[in-house]
């Protein structure tokens, strides 16, 4: 992450050791107006190569946007990348809420029209000038990722879902906002949709946590069907294992059929912000096929007919 820690953010001074291991890709440049700070093109190439690098399937669904919108997008995906890595790249929770505390300052410097020359930064400006986006979506993911620093398992499928309304959800409404879309029932659609995309994201990132002894998934469903964090850990592919993420993801599909009942009142306007069903109902199907093995190795493999199934969803103008 590029950053620039100034005066304002009151943080940390900008340079020294602590600097580095809170914000290890720090540019120690001046704070000053964006429109005089690094350039427009280095702006958005940055964006494009995080996204694309830790958000593939976010990426492709960015290019499938209108012209008008498609930079903003990525502007948004980028900065959720920011936030969604802290976790697993600090190694004591201090540090971390030490960038969310950044990204929070970030945000409100962006309102107060005087964001700090970074990267992401400029580039989030530059949609919220260009949108009028809502700071509330934005600090909502913030306190959201936040939360989440705690390190431990959801309780229930009930709080897994909260934190994928305020991450997901609130990501798919500033979404909906680039595409000049205000509309109740396609909002209604992206609180399903963004549950859906959270609960799934879970599943998938379970090999991935396991490896590094932790697991996220609800605790009262693995607690129905007699399955410990031990049986996650060591990649267990027993049958309580399986009936745990049966349930898990039976929940995503039900958010996923709820979204698109309101597919007959969303205007055709929001269809793009909404592409990520497609990606959604594919490792839906997939861990369908392995008997929900949440360790099969092919639930690993990236799909690669999936940016072809997105640009045929796009032309549809269906979720």
């Amino acid at each position: 992450m590029a950053s620039v820690i100034g005066t304002k953010c009151a943080l940390i001074p900008s340079r020294g050791p602590l600097c580095s291991k809170i914000f290890p890709h720090t540019v120690c440049i001046q704070r000053s107006r964006a429109s005089s700070g690094l350039s427009t093109q280095h702006n958005e190439d940055y964006c494009i190569d995080l996204v694309r690098s830790r958000d593939y399937e976010g990426f492709v669904c960015s290019l499938l946007l209108p012209e008008a919108a498609r930079r903003s997008s990525l502007a948004l995906r980028a900065f959720n990348v920011e936030l969604a890595q802290v976790k697993d790249s600090v190694s004591q929770k201090t540090i971390g809420l030490m960038r969310m505390q950044f990204w929070k300052t970030v945000v409100e410097d962006i309102y107060r029209d005087d964001p700090p020359v970074q990267p992401v930064s400029v580039e989030l400006w530059r949609a919220v000038r260009k949108h009028t986006l809502t700071r509330r979506w934005l600090l909502k993911i913030i306190a959201e990722r936040e939360k989440d620093m705690e390190d431990r398992a959801y309780r229930n499928l009930q709080e897994l879902e909260s934190y994928a309304e305020s991450t997901q959800s609130s990501l798919l409404y500033l979404l909906l906002e680039t595409l000049g879309v205000k509309n109740v029932h396609a909002d209604h659609a992206a609180s399903h949709i963004g549950k859906a995309q959270g609960i799934v994201t879970c599943l998938r990132a379970t090999p991935y946590h396991s490896q590094r002894r932790r697991v996220y998934l609800p605790m009262d469903i693995c607690m129905l069907h007699g399955a410990s964090q031990e049986d996650f850990i060591r990649g267990s592919r027993e049958q309580n294992v399986r009936d745990v993420v049966y349930d898990i993801a039976s929940q995503a599909h039900v958010h996923l059929q709820h979204a698109r009942s309101f597919s007959k009142n969303v205007p055709d306007a929001a269809m793009p912000a909404f592409l990520h069903t497609v990606t959604i109902e594919d490792y839906l199907q997939r861990v369908r096929k392995v008997d929900f093995d949440v360790f099969h190795p092919s639930l690993q493999k990236r799909n690669p007919l999936l940016p072809i199934r997105l640009y045929f969803q796009s032309w549809k103008k269906t979720y």
